[in-house]
């Protein structure tokens, strides 16, 4: 009934997963610098759209946003004020801590999903797995309910972009609405074009009429939507739209707000760390400008079951360095306030340390961070007991905070959608807003 979720994007995926971009044309030359400058402008105008930040296997948010000095479960690191009132986060990210007035911290999130596979999922969708429907996952959602904003947009490319790793799938929406994967280079994997534009044309409309011929035969709507398939193909490949992906035409400043200016990258393994994600936030808001309406960038690599103090100094300055220049490029571009931004992963770490100096895996009681597209910033919402193992108030399930990211876009939460078989499935799980986030 649903489309298994993609695992990465190879030359057969790649025609496969983009029949939802639309077949026009390529703009010409000297059109694209107009529209590189009406893409923030559009943004302003009030064009919606999100980011999502996601560590994947679940970060130690105990000891990032939710810290417990003086509690034998606390750990070795500090919390530091930030620019708001009342809110301290670890010593380690103190570039956000001058932005905090942007964001809020979730502290009260709580599910019963422990199991990586089980917990992304989660997260991803609103719904727990069920082995008789697929769920359609953020960028899914958003692209889905967006559709006409990206039209207005004269969006070449696919409106759900993941840059890393391949997110979750379109469920019952269908591959329409499936993740188009890039790395951090903003290349496809498997996808070469060592060849010239005449030649690719000649080849492509060779296949073309074989697609027609086929199509003719009767042979159904698989056949049609092939050739509507091939036809997206060919514009994205040509779309000049495309050189969003790219971020080394951007200036010196910019890069160097990201942590990617010159002399970064070569100091060992934590700033080369720092480049590949900053560059990922960088291409976020390159794809933005550009009309798509939801890219999640991957930061994999939290499951610390040893070490994890050790491994989380290193991490921590590239998320700082990455998340940070992502918040002050899109205020200072007027993108903020259209742009919601979310951090999460796929639940927390025990605030039990082991005997290998690691955290494990705990969904009880943990973290999320939201912001931008006219949420309130500056505030922790909800409230862990004294050691962190339990949510003392308002608990939040990941539902809830789905819902609460689509209202700030404007998406209505009354939307009923119909899967393949004909079961209504409300939006979001019918999650309930996070009400301190809107007062």
């Amino acid at each position: 009934m649903s489309v298994s979720n993609p695992t990465g994007m190879s030359r057969r995926h790649f025609l496969e997963h983009l029949a939802a971009t639309t077949a026009i044309s390529a703009p010409a030359a000297s059109m694209f610098g107009q529209a590189l400058r009406a893409g923030a402008a559009d943004m302003k105008r009030g064009n919606k759209a999100c980011i999502l930040l996601y560590m994947g296997a679940g970060p130690a948010t105990i000891d990032i946003w939710d810290l417990k000095p003086g509690a034998p479960t606390g750990g070795e690191f500090k919390p530091i004020d930030t620019d708001s009132p009342g809110v301290q986060i670890t010593e380690h990210m103190p570039k956000m801590a001058k932005l905090m007035k942007h964001m809020a911290i979730v502290r009260s999130m709580s599910t019963r999903e422990a199991d990586h596979a089980r917990g992304r999922y989660y997260m991803h969708t609103g719904y727990v797995p069920d082995p008789t429907i697929e769920y359609p996952s953020y960028g899914a959602v958003i692209g889905h309910e967006l559709a006409e904003q990206t039209k207005y947009a004269n969006l070449e490319i696919p409106p759900f972009i993941s840059i890393g790793g391949p997110s979750e799938g379109p469920g019952f929406l269908g591959m329409n609405y499936s993740p188009f994967v890039v790395d951090s280079n903003g290349d496809v994997r498997n996808l070469d074009m060592a060849m010239d534009q005449a030649r690719l044309m000649q080849r492509m409309q060779m296949l073309s009429a074989l697609e027609k011929g086929f199509a003719d035969q009767k042979r159904g709507e698989s056949a049609t939507d092939h050739g509507k398939v091939l036809q997206s193909t060919v514009n994205l490949m040509t779309s000049k739209q495309m050189a969003a992906f790219k971020t080394t035409s951007e200036s010196p400043q910019t890069l160097e707000l990201y942590g990617i200016g010159a002399g970064n990258g070569t100091a060992g393994r934590g700033m080369a760390a720092n480049t590949t994600f900053s560059k990922s936030c960088l291409m976020a808001r390159r794809l933005l400008e550009q009309g798509v309406p939801y890219v999640e960038v991957d930061f994999g690599g939290w499951d610390d079951h040893e070490a994890v103090h050790t491994k989380l100094k290193t991490r921590l300055a590239t998320l700082d360095a990455g998340m940070s220049g992502l918040i002050t490029d899109l205020e200072q571009r007027g993108m903020l306030e259209n742009t919601a931004i979310v951090w999460m992963g796929d639940f927390g770490r025990t605030p039990r340390i082991n005997g290998r100096a690691g955290r494990d895996h705990w969904a009880r009681s943990w973290s999320c961070v939201v912001g931008g597209a006219g949420m309130k910033g500056g505030q922790a919402i909800g409230k862990t007991n004294s050691d962190g193992t339990l949510v003392e108030t308002d608990p939040v399930a990941p539902q809830d905070l789905m819902a609460s990211v689509l209202k700030s876009l404007g998406i209505s939460l009354e939307t009923v959608f119909t899967t393949k078989n004909n079961r209504p499935k409300k939006i979001a799980n019918s999650g309930r807003v996070i009400k301190e986030l809107f007062a």
